[in-house]
């Protein structure tokens, strides 16, 4: 990547930014299973799930605004299960292609041992061969399938469960 950047911890003032970035992604029909734009307001309490110290959310920023967003998500919600995260990655179009997401991986892989995690997933829609193909330079391998799982604009989907031990 070219550009200077900066990663942080996402503070409220990002949400908007955020927000824009997910909503981006929507109409591709390749990375989010959202139909419709989301709102910042709709999105707060999703912010307020995360913390620096187990789930956190990092923002990356150049000079002229953010370039992208990486969370950290609890796997299914019980605490068994607290050693796992899922691990959402979501680019600005104008810095795709950049490595923005390869140096957002290796930021998660780096800080896991002190979030406490020992393994990362990913669910990806199958048909997102860049997402896969990058999940896969990093060590990620599939660890499942969900044939057929999402309809997007009339056509069935499939969701690979990708993950790695950190």
């Amino acid at each position: 990547m070219t550009h200077q950047y900066r990663i942080d911890y996402a503070v409220k003032e990002d949400l908007p930014a955020i927000v824009d970035i997910y909503n981006s992604t929507i109409s591709g029909r390749k990375v989010t299973a959202d139909l419709e734009p989301v709102t910042v307001e709709s999105r707060i309490r999703w912010f307020e799930e995360h913390s620096s110290d187990f789930r956190p959310l990092w923002v990356m920023h150049s000079d002229d605004g953010m370039v992208a967003w990486m969370s950290f998500q609890s796997f299914y919600g019980r605490p068994a299960y607290n050693g796992t995260a899922e691990i959402s990655i979501y680019v600005n179009e104008k810095y795709r292609g950049t490595g923005a997401g390869s140096i957002l991986i290796e930021k998660a892989i780096e800080e896991s041992p002190r979030l406490k995690v020992s393994n990362l997933v990913g669910f990806v829609f199958g048909h997102n061969e860049p997402s896969l193909k990058l999940l896969k330079k990093y060590g990620f391998d599939q660890w499942g399938l969900l044939p057929g799982v999402a309809e997007l604009d009339g056509i069935k989907r499939d969701l690979v469960i990708v993950g790695r031990s950190v």
